[in-house]
C-alpha cells in the first residue's frame, strides 16, 4: 500500500502543478494578485504619467508642432469641379468633400481668438444671391480668424465690395482672381496687414492641370491666435 501511494505522488504533484499554471495565467487570477500587491495602482501611475509626459504630436498633417500661442491649419482647394476642398483647424478637419459639407464657391470656416469655430458654410458663388453673400462677409466680427478654399468658380458673383472685405482681412491677391482660379486664403477680419496663408493658381490654359481648371493650391502652418497692436485699427 505504502509503496503504490508512493508511486500516486507523482501523479499528484503533476496535476498540482497544471493547475497551479493554468491559474497563474488565468487574466483574473493574474490581476487580483496584482491588485493585492499594489502593481495596479503602480501601473494606473505609469499610464497616467506616460499620457501626461507624452510629446505633443503636430496637427494637420504639419511637419511641426505649432507654439501654443499659434493654432495648426492646412487649407486645400478644390479640384477643378469635381472634388471639393478640405480645411483642417487645429487638428480637426471641419469642411471637406468626404465630410460632404462644401460646395461651389467660396467655403469659408470662421474662428474666435480661443479657438473654437464660431460657423462654417459654403458661398454659391454661382447661384447665391449677392446681397446675401456680401451681408454674411460683413458680419464676420473684427479680430475672427477666416478660413477660405475656392472650389468650382468663386468669381461670377464676386463685387469689388465683396472683394475689399477680403482686402480687409488682409488679402492681397482677391483683387487679382478671376473665372475658375484656385485660391486659399488665412486672415482675420480687421486686420489690414498682408497674410502670409494666401496662394491662388491663374487658370491659364498653358499651364492648367485639368481641362479648363488649373491646379489645386493648398497652404498649412501656424496661425497666430491673437492680434498684434499693429493690426488692429
Amino acid at each position: 500500500m505504502r509503496y503504490r501511494a508512493v508511486l500516486h505522488l507523482p501523479a499528484i504533484i503533476a496535476v498540482l502543478l497544471i493547475t497551479w499554471g493554468i491559474s497563474i495565467n488565468s487574466f483574473d487570477v493574474q490581476e487580483k494578485a496584482r491588485s493585492i500587491l499594489g502593481f495596479s495602482t503602480i501601473d494606473q501611475i505609469k499610464a497616467k504619467y506616460k499620457t501626461a509626459t507624452a510629446a505633443p504630436q503636430p496637427k494637420c498633417s504639419l511637419s511641426r508642432v505649432c507654439p501654443p500661442d499659434h493654432f495648426a491649419l492646412h487649407i486645400r482647394s478644390g479640384s477643378a469641379n469635381v472634388v471639393g476642398p478640405k480645411i483642417c483647424f487645429e487638428g480637426k478637419i471641419i469642411m471637406s468633400h468626404v465630410l460632404n459639407n462644401v460646395g461651389p464657391g467660396l467655403n469659408i470656416v470662421v474662428v474666435n481668438e480661443s479657438g473654437v469655430v464660431e460657423k462654417f458654410t459654403s458661398l454659391n458663388m454661382g447661384s447665391g444671391n449677392p446681397d446675401d453673400i456680401l451681408a454674411y462677409l460683413k458680419e464676420i466680427k473684427p479680430g475672427m480668424i477666416v478660413l477660405v478654399a475656392s472650389f468650382d468658380d468663386v468669381t461670377k458673383k464676386m463685387t469689388n465690395e465683396m472683394r475689399e472685405v477680403f482686402v480687409g482681412m488682409g488679402s492681397t491677391l482677391i483683387k487679382s482672381l478671376k473665372h475658375r482660379d484656385s485660391w486659399v486664403f488665412a486672415g482675420r477680419a480687421g486686420a489690414h496687414n498682408k497674410s502670409p496663408f494666401e496662394m491662388y493658381a491663374v487658370n491659364d490654359e498653358k499651364t492648367n492641370i485639368y481641362e479648363g481648371w488649373p491646379d489645386l493650391v493648398e497652404i498649412a502652418g501656424c496661425f497666430q491666435r491673437t492680434q498684434t497692436d499693429k493690426d488692429k485699427l
